[in-house]
């Protein structure tokens, strides 16, 4: 079953990063139609989070379209996003993947490889590339 992570130093909200795992999930493939997502109790008991938390991104994911609620049943993902083309997505991720450890054995901390990450990002955005 899928399982959530949260990671308390990004500044990203709790429910949100689960909000961006579901899509994420969808993305690349480790999520489809049909498939349940934890219930509200047993995320709550390994996030060690709000229960209202779960039912707020929950929430939004359903007002998306993603998922749909069935009481007593749980929730399941009723909705799809365009996944990511497996041959690109794999030479892209060694790409990445490459390019991270790169960053780690060069000193690089999670802090920093996320900021550089980002900072990319921005900038390729300023240039209209993304």
């Amino acid at each position: 079953m899928f399982q959530f992570r949260l990671d308390g130093s990004t500044g990203v909200p709790p429910y949100l990063q689960i909000v961006q795992q579901v899509r994420q999930g969808l993305l690349l493939g480790y999520l489809r139609a049909g498939d349940q997502l934890p219930t509200v109790k047993d995320a709550v008991s390994h996030l060690a989070i709000n229960p209202n938390t779960v039912v707020k991104a929950y929430r939004q994911l359903e007002n998306e379209g993603l998922v749909s609620a069935r009481p007593g049943q749980g929730t399941f993902i009723t909705g799809s996003v365009e996944p990511v083309a497996p041959g690109p997505y794999a030479k892209l991720r060694r790409s990445l993947e490459q390019w991270v450890r790169e960053a780690y054995a060069a000193g690089l901390d999670d802090e920093m490889v996320t900021a550089m990450f980002a900072t990319i990002r921005h900038e390729l955005r300023a240039e209209g590339v993304a």
